[in-house]
């Protein structure tokens, strides 16, 4: 058998987010935050749709574009334990594996017809970079997808990072109003590297057409510019 296969990319999706940093480091971490789904052309089938809208919540498998490496690691440091312990790359969600495959779970806000581009799907609660390419998408099934009393492992016992978020007012008003829920999300979420706790230092990352500065001190973090 054939050690290795191929994917087709069906489709790309598109967010306010259009480099890595500042993503959520897991999806429905920042719910506010929304992605436009379009099809590649030889996928822009409305049957291929049909009975999706009856769903609330979609699984998406989709590739870590920016993390594609001919080389792997038997372990990585999760952002979650501060990038200080290694822990097995099969007991995390690193983009660094065999096989840079992704999944989220995400809210099905939508479904349009947009032009040329077809039926467009709208998500919200995404974890992922614009433009990146998308293998598959199916539907999230609660009564074998939720497992309520599912346990964590390292994850259960790694502390709440959430911060205080500030933003000036006439900061806030440079960004789109559609897009300032999920700035907020994205900003509480602490979007530096786990390694990074330097108080002095101005963070920049691009968001929704614009280059949002900022910095933390103790617990909470000031939008120092949006450009």
């Amino acid at each position: 058998m054939s050690n290795t296969v191929s994917h087709k990319i069906i489709a790309r999706i598109y967010t306010d987010l259009p480099e890595k940093f500042g993503i959520p480091r897991q999806s429905g971490l920042a719910l506010s935050l929304m992605g436009r789904i379009v099809f590649e052309p030889e996928y822009r089938n409305a049957e291929a749709l049909r009975g999706l809208d009856e769903f609330s919540h979609l699984w998406l498998i989709w590739q870590f574009s920016e993390a594609v490496r001919e080389d792997w690691s038997p372990t990585v440091r999760p952002p979650r334990l501060g990038g200080n312990k290694r822990m097995g790359v099969f007991a995390t969600r690193s983009p660094f594996r065999p096989n840079a495959i992704g999944l989220s779970s995400v809210k099905l806000e939508k479904i349009e017809t947009d032009g040329e581009n077809g039926r467009v799907i709208y998500v919200s609660g995404v974890d992922l970079m614009s433009g990146t390419p998308i293998f598959d998408i199916k539907p999230y099934l609660a009564y074998t997808d939720s497992h309520p009393q599912a346990t964590g492992g390292f994850t259960d016992s790694v502390a709440d990072r959430t911060l205080s978020v500030t933003i000036p007012d006439e900061l806030i008003e440079r960004i789109p109003s559609d897009s300032r829920d999920a700035l907020f999300d994205i900003l509480k979420e602490d979007p530096r590297p786990s390694y990074q706790h330097d108080e002095e230092r101005i963070y920049r990352f691009d968001f929704a057409g614009r280059t949002v500065a900022f910095m933390v001190k103790e617990r909470t973090l000031t939008v120092t510019d949006v450009e």
